[in-house]
């Protein structure tokens, strides 16, 4: 996937025809590189989103939000200061590089008129939001601020004058002629790859649009440029020209690309016909194109940022517990022989007369054998026959205390396991960033993290709103819910579902629980499986084949006092087994 110039240019012709004179209304930085900007014109509102982040830089109109901060940040606050009730004057690109200028009009201190310009740099890593005095070019201040020691030829600091990034002497695409174009082809010494040739010589393009001109030409894209014939040369300029052609007149027909498994493989603003044998989703707005691409994968970037920490928490736990039930298993096999240890005492005790002092151990007739077997015994040579039967005698009843313990504690360390199994599962189902603060608070409730949050009201049980579980429609009509972590799993399961509704989960491992509605129908094998493939496909056992799923009527389960949660007990129920595939999750998910 590609936000390269001629994309930027396409949101900015977008932007142009929707946001022109239009009036800032209001100014939101719901993450740390991110804004939002609600702009109201002729009777409707917009949303801009501005993202600077290092994976996912971005500029387009979007219809989603996120929460927003308790406290502004800085740079919010500044651009609140300066930009907001302003007027856009202008919205242009850069050359054709993935940089943008939005010319704003707002009033100073002394109510005055004054232009300011918001540059929006879409340059991954390098990717910035920066604020400036239009009359001075001088930098007020930006959502990165970028030191001397950051980089020496480019700084970005308040007070210092804007300067564009660097083209590396590259070409503008649109400006190009064909004399232009075949002396950089007949220049290229080193033999690369023709589709780089378009890249690495022209400002905003990216190796998809390269490879589509090749395809266009009928060229292969690895062939060397100096295997090209002229014929070849004049096919390669003709799709170049053609797509630039349309590139100025701004046509445009942006869409998404997907493969048989329904995953997003590439969005552009014009049609790919290289990738032509995947699905392609056309749209009229390239802005809800890229807001569809995006979002799903910003989000997942977020998650994955934000989880590491905790999982890496939950991990060492789970790796710690692990060890301590393999610890406990050990003892408990040592406490069941410990029979041994009595037999060790009572003969020591009956032949104590008979037994010197100082040995490392004896043999003695063993009298709870038939045939009084000889019994080879350890001692400790440093103390008498009295106390070394007496130690034995300890170990004997420390041993049998132990296995009453244990008996006791290893069900609660299996289920202690079973339960940071489940969470990690929960972490890889969550789908939005507020789904990992309800894991989080529940892992802070259960003692495993610490609640460093400030300003959280001390003394006050008010019960946290929890998201919604996952809803799909079986082929057959019936809800399915699964839930995405134990608290969720605790409420679809003990207050959301009826009695009589079907709940699966997958067998012996953590997994969601699933609901289907049965709404006073039979339910059909066909969303009996379904449902069990949703229940093996948000488990453990997601990458795994012929996955056994359990179902029972939500009579049959409970759960017990003191249990973490998520933890339930179950009878009375069968058995399916059922595959994971994709292919049907999504089928499901296309019909809510």
């Amino acid at each position: 996937m590609s936000f390269d110039g001629i994309v930027t240019r396409s949101v900015v012709n977008e932007l142009r025809s929707s946001l022109l004179g239009a009036r800032i209304d209001k100014i939101y930085q719901q993450e740390k590189d991110e804004l939002l900007i609600q702009i109201y014109n002729k009777g409707e509102n917009f949303k801009l989103l501005i993202s600077a982040s290092s994976n996912n830089s971005r500029l387009y109109l979007t219809k989603f939000s996120k929460k927003n901060p308790d406290t502004p940040p800085v740079f919010c606050m500044l651009l609140r200061k300066h930009l907001l009730g302003g007027i856009i004057l202008n919205i242009e690109q850069y050359s054709m590089d993935r940089v943008v200028a939005i010319d704003v009009s707002s009033m100073d201190e002394l109510g005055l008129p004054r232009e300011k310009r918001l540059i929006i740099e879409v340059m991954g890593k390098h990717s910035n939001i920066i604020l400036l005095d239009k009359e001075d070019n001088r930098i007020l201040d930006s959502i990165k601020r970028v030191r001397e020691d950051m980089s020496r030829i480019r700084q970005v600091m308040p007070g210092l004058s804007y300067e564009y990034p660097p083209e590396q002497n590259k070409s503008n695409p649109l400006e190009t002629t064909k004399e232009e174009f075949m002396k950089l082809l007949n220049n290229d010494k080193e033999g690369i790859k023709i589709f780089r040739f378009f890249y690495f010589n022209y400002i905003g393009l990216s190796p998809l649009i390269s490879k589509e001109i090749c395809f266009r030409s009928n060229i292969d894209i690895d062939r060397p440029i100096g295997s090209l014939s002229k014929d070849e040369y004049n096919s390669l300029y003709n799709s170049f020209e053609n797509i630039m052609s349309d590139i100025r007149q701004d046509k445009y027909n942006p869409l998404q690309i997907f493969n048989e498994m329904d995953e997003l493989m590439a969005f552009y603003c014009i049609d790919l016909y290289h990738l032509g044998s995947m699905n392609k989703n056309f749209s009229s707005s390239i802005s809800d194109v890229l807001d569809n691409s995006f979002r799903r994968r910003d989000i997942q970037d977020r998650i994955t940022q934000k989880s590491q920490s905790m999982r890496k928490i939950v991990q060492s736990r789970l790796e710690r517990t692990t060890k301590k039930h393999a610890k406990q298993k050990e003892e408990l096999l040592e406490s069941q022989d410990r029979e041994k240890y009595k037999i060790f005492a009572d003969l020591i005790s009956a032949n104590i007369h008979s037994i010197p002092k100082g040995l490392n151990h004896i043999e003695l007739d063993n009298f709870y054998d038939e045939n009084l077997a000889k019994l080879d015994i350890p001692l400790d040579y440093r103390i008498s026959p009295a106390l070394n039967a007496q130690k034995y005698y300890k170990k004997y009843s420390k041993l049998k205390t132990a296995e009453n313990l244990l008996l006791r504690q290893i069900p609660e360390t299996k289920e202690e396991i079973f339960y940071l199994e489940n969470v990690l599962v929960s972490i890889d189902n969550s789908s939005e960033v507020e789904e990992l603060d309800e894991i989080k608070n529940e892992l802070i409730k259960e003692g495993y993290l610490k609640d460093n949050r400030k300003n959280r009201k001390k003394g006050k049980n008010k019960e946290e709103k929890l998201s919604s579980p996952y809803h799909y429609i079986s082929s057959d009509g019936f809800s399915i819910y699964v839930g995405k972590n134990n608290r969720q799993n605790d409420r679809l399961t003990l207050k959301t579902a009826h009695k009589e509704d079907i709940w699966l989960h997958v067998q012996k491992m953590p997994g969601s629980h699933v609901i289907i509605k049965k709404e006073n129908r039979e339910i059909p094998d066909s969303t009996l499986e379904e449902a069990a493939i949703l229940a093996a496909y948000y488990s453990k056992a997601r990458n795994s084949n012929n996955v056994s799923v359990d179902y029972t009527s939500k009579k049959n389960v409970r759960k017990q006092s003191g249990s973490k949660p998520g933890m339930v007990i179950y009878d009375n129920y069968k058995t399916i087994n059922v595959s994971p595939d994709k292919k049907i999750i999504n089928k499901l998910k296309n019909q809510l």
